[in-house]
């Protein structure tokens, strides 16, 4: 198994050993592949999912079986709802037990079913080339997503035949769109007076960013991104409108509100629900992606092209000529979200603004520094004010919207990308359920930065709670002191006492080669005032 892994150029493996598969992790011990040990199984599997986001390479967990396994099941779910590709590795018990009621015994198989692409117990070391060679082309075949295999310990302890040796890596090629179906999306985008893109995160991972940039330019198209595509356009180009998928009518929708024509790439539908967009049903939808787009009343589409996204797109630029200028209002929406950026950054409030955070978080990065932001109020700030300019260097979960993955994910980050910063943007919540990576990351020495937004709350749910019913319940909850946790596993920590604190700390904390925790106390009263002014913008966005 291990050479298998070797011949699919795996380079780690994260995980827990378990008495099931010592001769496993043994075998990676004598390999070219790093065993990543880590301090609980949840943790391996955000660390295998943002290693696969970042490479397309599928990431490797592994864990013992019974209780080991399971844990890895949530961090498997968010990369097959994220379209990325992953391959989970577990002990199982023996095949001479399998089929009775036994100590640690649970049908894995079965529970990892509906979360991958395809689960399979081992039933013969024989059968281990063919397995793991199914397995990575399944998870890194489009659309990406996670698989999972069981290794009875009976089958981990047998020898392996004679004849058994890696099968070779073939990888799929995506076709050129087929002429009829260019023609087709030609003619509607010829005629089209309003037209609007929407950049998903199939259009980051198959590298169709510098695709994207010429054809939104040799059509004067406004380009909107999914939470998974920011960076596609990069927001600092004229033509950027900013992320889409706000929980309320923001800026950005009122570019779709106007559009005859959405040209939808590399968007797919887990990202977030198209009545978004398309309300009505009637916008004329261009689908190009590697695969077909799923079925939804808000998302009819009018022409489907299926192939490589970038050449797809080169091929309609060069034969698109349009018969209406290009529509002016995308202007305003830049505006608007630049001066609400601009005002947070001016804003001297403390506890500190939200968006003052994502100002001095933007100040602090380089633009090829890698940002990943967790699952909660901040999620909504930073996916709407935080400019983007490079796929994957602001990772955000939005399939599954899973909490806790940000810590594990950023030793993975670094890992993937050693010389960008890694910048942790948590919640206090989110940040609680698996901080014990923090040991992990001191250990690998994969230095990063865990921004803490500290509000003693279920800041989203709260949120939430406010807008629904007017208040909330048992959403608060106390915290430790987060710079003597820090210090406690050997890393750094600050606090931030004034706004004016928050971007030279950010500076310092970056600059060091360790870990380091910055807890941020922050004004989620922001959150009521955003929804305010948003709900008194009209079609004029005045």
């Amino acid at each position: 198994m291990v050479e298998c892994l070797e011949n699919e150029g795996v380079t780690h493996v994260f995980g827990i050993p378990g008495e099931e598969n010592i001769r496993f992790v043994e075998a990676l011990a004598n390999s070219s592949i790093e065993y990543v040990l880590t301090r609980h199984e949840q943790g391996a599997a955000f660390m295998a999912e943002v290693y696969g986001r970042l490479t397309g390479q599928a990431g490797v967990c592994s864990a013992t079986l019974g209780p080991g396994a399971i844990n890895l099941l949530l961090g498997v779910a968010d990369a097959t709802t994220n379209s990325t590709p992953v391959l989970a590795i577990s002990a199982q018990v023996g095949i001479g037990r399998i089929y009775k009621e036994s100590h640690q015994s649970v049908d894995l198989v079965s529970m990892f079913a509906p979360a991958t692409k395809w689960s399979a117990l081992v039933p013969s070391p024989g059968a281990v080339p063919e397995m793991v060679r199914k397995a990575f082309k399944l998870a890194q075949t489009e659309r990406p997503g996670a698989v999972y295999l069981a290794v009875p310990e009976d089958v981990e302890e047998a020898p392996a035949p004679a004849e058994c040796s890696p099968l070779p890596v073939n990888v799929p090629r995506p076709d050129d769109p087929s002429a009829g179906q260019i023609e087709r999306a030609v003619e509607i985008l010829r005629t089209a007076r309003n037209p609007v893109m929407l950049a998903g995160h199939g259009a980051a991972r198959g590298g169709a960013a510098d695709a994207v940039r010429r054809f939104a330019e040799s059509l004067q198209i406004p380009v909107a991104t999914t939470f998974h595509g920011k960076g596609v356009m990069p927001d600092d180009h004229p033509l950027a409108l900013g992320a889409v998928g706000f929980m309320r009518h923001d800026y950005v929708n009122f570019g779709f509100d106007r559009a005859d024509v959405i040209v939808a790439t590399g968007y797919e539908l887990q990202e977030f629900d198209p009545i978004r967009i398309n309300p009505r049903g009637d916008t004329k939808i261009i689908h190009i992606h590697r695969f077909p787009a799923e079925v939804d009343l808000h998302y009819d589409v009018a022409v489907g092209l299926q192939g490589d996204i970038g050449r797809t797109l080169d091929a309609l630029a060069t034969q698109v000529t349009r018969e209406h200028p290009p529509s002016s209002g995308h202007e305003k929406i830049r505006e608007l979200l630049a001066g609400e950026l601009e005002r947070g950054r001016a804003d001297d409030r403390f506890p500190l603004a939200p968006a003052c955070i994502v100002a001095d978080t933007r100040a602090a990065l380089g633009r090829s520094d890698i940002a990943l932001v967790d699952t909660g109020a901040l999620k909504m700030w930073m996916a709407r004010l935080y400019p983007t300019y490079e796929p994957n260097t602001c990772l955000i979960s939005n399939g599954l919207s899973t909490m806790a993955w940000t810590v594990p994910g950023a030793i993975a980050a670094k890992i993937a990308r050693p010389s960008a910063k890694v910048l942790v943007a948590t919640g206090d919540g989110a940040f609680m359920m698996n901080s014990q990576e923090i040991e992990t990351a001191l250990r690998v020495r994969t230095p990063m930065v865990i921004l803490i937004w500290d509000d003693n709350a279920y800041g989203l749910i709260s949120w939430k709670m406010d807008l629904e019913i007017g208040h909330n319940v048992e959403t608060r909850f106390n915290n430790p002191d987060f710079v003597a946790y820090a210090e406690s596993f050997g890393a750094k920590g600050y606090r931030i006492t004034a706004a004016d604190e928050l971007l030279p700390t950010l500076r310092q904390a970056l600059d060091d080669d360790t870990v380091s925790v910055i807890a941020c106390p922050v004004d989620y009263s922001a959150n009521s005032a955003l929804i305010a002014s948003l709900g008194e913008l009209d079609e004029s966005l005045s």
